[in-house]
């Protein structure tokens, strides 16, 4: 099903170069993206626009009071519709690390492995569009 409205991931990462790489691939996804480099500024963000997010995309390392994984806990209990993605390239997840609906992607990843991992497992409403740029 196609959107009548552009979707919104909020994109959370402490490094500016992944964040901009990061941001293309879900913009060229067809997301419409809000950032934060840490996982305090995510929560304030989804306080205000939560009713216009679909996804998280978080880094699990980076500063502040929370981390990655702390958020992905903090987004299931309080946005279940939000879907959850973390990534990493130096931590993976032990059990009781995320949700049982977050899904894990390993850092680095490319803009067709980002938009492959969301075709999996984002619901069939809210499936990316095909990407813009060829990959």
């Amino acid at each position: 099903m196609a959107y009548s409205t552009v979707p919104y991931a909020i994109l959370v990462e402490d490094n500016p170069l992944i964040m901009m790489g990061t941001s293309i691939f879900l913009n060229d996804a067809g997301f419409r993206v809000y950032e934060a480099f840490n996982g305090d500024e995510a929560i304030s963000l989804l306080h205000k626009k939560w009713q216009s997010t679909i996804l998280l995309f978080s880094d699990v390392d980076m500063p502040g009071s929370v981390d990655g994984f702390g958020l992905a806990r903090h987004v299931d209990k309080h946005w279940p519709l939000i879907e959850i993605v973390i990534a990493s390239g130096h931590i993976g997840p032990k059990f009781g690390d995320m949700p049982e609906r977050a899904t894990f992607i390993a850092k680095p990843f490319t803009q067709r492995m980002v938009y492959q991992h969301l075709q999996k497992i984002l619901p069939d409403d809210k499936k990316p569009q095909p990407l813009k740029k060829a990959v």
